[in-house]
């Protein structure tokens, strides 16, 4: 479909405004926003009066159906790039885990092969989230210890070379970096810095947030809490403005209690909802792997044979649900944490993150308790749910 219509479906905008309309899509963009029914004749796509919102972007995932970004194959992301318009994802970040040197890099130039090739009807890869090696062994989670090292510029050239090309985020424990140094220069070099698996302190905080940190890893979990006297990484994401705040809303990495605090006391501008799901999302529950070690999945739960949270099976559209059902969000506050700010924060809101002329045609069709019915990734369908009547007259390819 080169050129289509989007017919009948309440359009989620960017100003917050919510229209009855449709949207002309050619060659991949969005053409026109119109209010109303046009008289332009073309094939067209019946959304059934449902609603319409930008493609989820999903900045932490390692893997889904099967697959896992350190696998080392371009199958494994051609999979994982495949599945994920089911939940209402139209692009991502590739993320790795704590390993080898050696399985970062080949990981690294494996995933980046992806890139290179053909991905119609699959979510866009945008480029990598370096989750580890550079992160504080006491605050492991499941990231495996024995290859936990210091921050190193070397390292990072190594596998991405001097210009740092694709490199969109690293994850780091600031209180590792000695002086500093590193966070500084990725900063410069126009790197996303970002605190986790830390132990830092408030005031350590406050100074890489000078430096150059200015993101927060899956937020609360795996970092210093709030204690009255040492209010920590969560404490400075509550109140330093600096910082955007990752956001696991599956109701088992974060409380419901603390996702409607966040979205009280935080905001719509600095939270941006994730998965960290790790390859048995979308497969029975069993026993999967994630850097090497076994996990067992269990209703919704993924963990280690000690316990810990070991990733997630979530989906973006079911984190997207249970934000509007526990912090009553609306359309557009969930358009902002679900696409906008992820798309603002990578650079990429001239082309991403919400439903304008002259952006990507990356769309979900959503019904009103987020059940996915299509998604359209650069206009192209990567997803069509049963459930959406399709084939018949009005829609197009039938």
């Amino acid at each position: 479909m080169e050129h289509f219509i989007i017919e009948n479906v309440s359009v989620c905008l960017e100003d917050g405004r919510m229209i009855q309309g449709e949207i002309l899509i050619s060659n991949g963009r969005i053409i026109e926003v119109i209010e109303g029914k046009s008289g332009i004749e073309c094939e067209r796509f019946n959304g059934n009066g449902n609603t319409l919102l930008p493609g989820f972007i999903d900045i932490h995932i390692h893997g889904a159906d099967g697959a896992d970004f350190m696998d080392g194959s371009v199958e494994a992301a051609a999979k994982i790039a495949k599945y994920l318009p089911s939940e209402g994802t139209t692009s991502f970040l590739a993320t790795t885990i704590t390993q080898s040197p050696e399985a970062i890099h080949q990981a690294i130039y494996v995933n980046r092969e992806y890139i290179k090739g053909p991905m119609e009807g699959s979510a866009e890869m945008l480029g990598f989230h370096l989750e580890g090696p550079f992160i504080h062994p006491e605050q492991a989670g499941a990231q495996p210890k024995e290859f936990i090292v210091e921050p190193s510029l070397e390292l990072l050239m190594n596998w991405f070379g001097e210009s740092l090309t694709d490199l969109k985020i690293v994850t780091l424990a600031p209180e590792r970096d000695s002086g500093l140094s590193v966070t500084s220069k990725l900063h410069e070099s126009g790197v996303i810095l970002s605190a986790g698996h830390t132990k830092a302190t408030f005031s350590q905080m406050l100074e890489s947030g000078d430096k150059g940190i200015t993101h927060l890893t899956h937020f609360t979990n795996a970092m210093t809490g709030i204690h009255h006297r040492e209010i920590g990484v969560v404490g400075a994401g509550f109140m330093d403005e600096r910082f955007t705040c990752e956001v696991i809303a599956d109701g088992i990495h974060i409380s419901v209690e603390m996702l409607k605090m966040m979205s009280k006391f935080i905001g719509m501008d600095r939270l941006i909802l994730i998965t960290d799901s790790m390859r048995a999302k979308g497969l029975p529950d069993g026993v999967y792997s994630l850097g090497g070690q076994p996990v067992t999945v269990a209703d919704g739960k993924a963990v280690l044979a000690d316990g810990t949270l070991a990733g997630s099976v979530l989906k973006m559209n079911d984190g997207v649900k249970l934000m509007k059902e526990v912090a009553g969000l609306t359309w557009h506050q969930l358009q902002l944490i679900s696409s906008q700010n992820a798309a603002k924060r990578l650079g990429l809101y001239s082309r991403k993150g919400s439903i304008s002329r002259g952006k990507d045609a990356d769309l979900v069709l959503v019904t009103e308790d987020l059940e996915v019915l299509c998604t359209f990734c650069k206009g192209a369908i990567g997803y069509i749910n049963e459930k959406l009547t399709y084939g018949q007259e009005g829609n197009p390819n039938g």
